[in-house]
């Protein structure tokens, strides 16, 4: 070994003897603290490159505009709220042309109107129920100028608002009755159109007519006869009816009374403006028929409607 060389080990020892090594633990703790400074820094340098990111696309991002609505299109306006006005705010005027009065109802062009029901102003014969075969005795009915309602202590009830009225007389029998018997009885049947709203007068004062007449005297004969009359409850017929009966002591064909009496019925029906009345007649001292007379009240009411419709 060259005399060099040898000094050059010799240096390196003397060097390495001077350096004193560290503890292993030491050495472990200080790797531990440069691992965490440098996940720390890796942390760090994310968060910066996010929180640039977001500060950029708000400094590139252009502000936002509205698209223009197209031509033609109105522009809504806004009313000004009660608290930015101090006040309620005022009722939105639509704009009117000069000289013309808005309606209350506006109509598209081509559409028509609804339009209010019509009330005739004729009777036509097909506005008379026919009568059934079970009830028919060969008369035909016979069309009358006649008063359908009794005297009723002389009231006068809705003359004034009559358009237009006819009467029939019809003469009829019980489907058990064979034919060729006498009739048991007769309908004076009217049909009368009243004017717009009148209708419902007119019942309200047949109603006030029968309670005001509780008894009457009647011509007969020659003689006279007193009659009691009455309201009977009455439902189910048209749109509302009135029901009442005349009672009188009975007479025979001689005019001999029969300890009996007498009933005959009356009843007024309303379809709209319309009244019709049946009132019932018997025929030899007979009395009127509950179940007959309801039966052709139902029919009365049935070709009304048809003719209405």
């Amino acid at each position: 070994m060259s005399r060099e060389l040898s000094e050059l080990y010799r240096s390196l020892a003397a060097d390495a003897d001077a350096r004193e090594l560290g503890l292993p633990d030491v050495l472990r703790h200080q790797a531990d603290r440069r691992a965490r400074f440098r996940a720390a820094g890796g942390t760090l340098a994310v968060a910066l490159v996010v929180v640039g990111a977001v500060i950029g696309g708000q400094v590139v991002a252009p502000p936002s505009t509205s698209v223009p609505a197209p031509a033609g299109t109105p522009t809504p306006s806004v009313s000004p709220s009660p608290s930015a006005t101090g006040g309620s705010p005022s009722p939105s005027v639509s704009p009117t042309t000069p000289g013309r009065t808005p309606s209350a109802t506006a109509t598209s062009p081509g559409t028509d109107a609804p339009q209010p029901p019509r009330t005739p102003t004729r009777i036509p014969d097909r506005a008379f129920y026919a009568i059934p075969p079970s009830n028919d005795n060969g008369i035909a009915p016979e069309f009358r100028d006649e008063a359908v309602l009794p005297d009723l202590c002389g009231a006068y009830i809705g003359g004034e608002a009559i358009v237009h009225r006819r009467t029939r007389l019809l003469i009829y029998k019980l489907p058990q009755a064979p034919k060729g018997q006498v009739p048991y009885g007769s309908y004076t049947h009217s049909i009368t159109i009243y004017r717009a709203g009148r209708a419902d007068d007119v019942l309200r004062e047949l109603r006030q007519a029968v309670r005001d007449c509780p008894e009457q005297d009647w011509s007969s004969g020659g003689g006279s006869v007193r009659s009691r009359q009455r309201l009977l409850p009455d439902s189910g017929f048209g749109d509302e009816s009135v029901l009442f009966e005349i009672r009188n002591a009975g007479q025979d064909v001689n005019g001999t009374p029969t300890g009996a009496d007498e009933v005959r019925l009356i009843r007024a029906i309303r379809i709209g403006d319309v009244v019709t009345i049946l009132s019932e007649h018997g025929w030899e001292g007979t009395s009127s028929d509950r179940a007959q007379v309801d039966a052709d009240g139902r029919r009365a009411v049935a070709a009304i409607r048809r003719w209405l419709d």
